[in-house]
């Protein structure tokens, strides 16, 4: 039987009531501002006089960094793997380990980036759970964040973090900050102020709430929002050179950008297919097809 998965965590607090926090970083090996940033908040002075527990989690999928890769080596994606299976491959375990941990807290933060092959807009996101006290719980989570998108989707996606803490009636967010393969100073810097900022939003530390620098707050109900490896898929192998910026508003059939092959001969316009602001935008030119090349934000109405 494999051995079961055994989280490097780091607790605090736990003296004076409260609720427990979990914050996760690392679910995917390629993503390093999270990281570093639970590293950094291990370190603020605020966790010595901590009301309720926080568990920091600064890698979760240790198999995957060490390879320097988004997944481990059984190319399971982690966070499509949950709840796991406490005797399956690395992966599964791991999603297994975590799951547990979920299920302990009262509350949970997810940080992510788009890793080596993507660029996110900075934003904080949730599932739109049909329990209103949890739904309430994870808006007021995701502004008290601050980062420029707030982003409610759809409830039913499977396999993630977030879908075993909807199971579980434990209010969660997730968020997302730039990546493109690097560990950017400004993104470890946002990641420990939100956390902070809804820590304070819990009550567990003594903190006043910075001004709100939420620019697009946006609810997605349709099956399928808020999964991001399907928009605007790649037509073919090639290369991928982007005409677009993140943040940047396009219209349905706007060329988002190009594939071609490696002497340009076959070239693949991709054009949009919503309405909206550039989320999540393909900066690793290698493409294969079918992998997505940007998502759209579509304000509502």
């Amino acid at each position: 039987m494999n051995a079961p998965v055994r989280l490097a965590a780091r607790g605090f607090g736990g003296r004076a009531a409260g609720p427990h926090l979990v914050i996760t970083g690392g679910v995917h090996g390629d993503e390093f501002e999270p990281m570093v940033a639970l590293r950094r908040l291990m370190e603020r002075p605020e966790l010595t006089e901590l009301r309720g527990r926080l568990t920091l989690v600064p890698v979760v999928n240790e198999a995957a960094l060490a390879r320097g890769s988004r997944v481990a080596e059984d190319g399971l994606d982690l966070a499509r793997t949950c709840p796991g299976r406490a005797d399956g491959t690395i992966t599964e375990r791991t999603a297994y380990a975590l799951a547990e941990l979920i299920r302990s807290a009262d509350y949970y933060i997810d940080l992510h980036t788009g890793g080596t092959a993507l660029m996110a807009w900075p934003l904080a996101g949730y599932m739109l759970h049909d329990n209103r006290r949890v739904l309430e719980a994870q808006r007021a989570m995701a502004r008290a964040f601050n980062l420029p998108v707030v982003w409610g989707t759809d409830a039913r996606l499977e396999g993630r973090s977030l879908s075993v803490a909807r199971d579980a009636g434990v209010p969660a967010i997730y968020t997302e900050y730039e990546g493109g393969g690097r560990c950017s100073a400004a993104g470890v810097a946002a990641y420990v102020e939100g956390c902070l900022n809804v820590m304070s939003l819990l009550g567990m530390i003594e903190r006043p709430q910075p001004p709100s620098r939420v620019v697009h707050f946006c609810e997605d109900p349709r099956p399928g929002a808020g999964h991001m490896q399907v928009q605007n898929p790649a037509p073919a192998d090639g290369c991928f050179e982007s005409f677009v910026e993140l943040g940047q508003f396009v219209e349905v059939g706007q060329p988002l950008g190009v594939v071609t092959d490696p002497l340009g001969a076959d070239r693949h316009v991709v054009a949009s297919g919503q309405r909206g602001y550039v989320l999540v935008l393909r900066t690793l030119p290698a493409v294969r097809r079918g992998e997505a090349l940007a998502v759209i934000l579509e304000p509502p109405g």
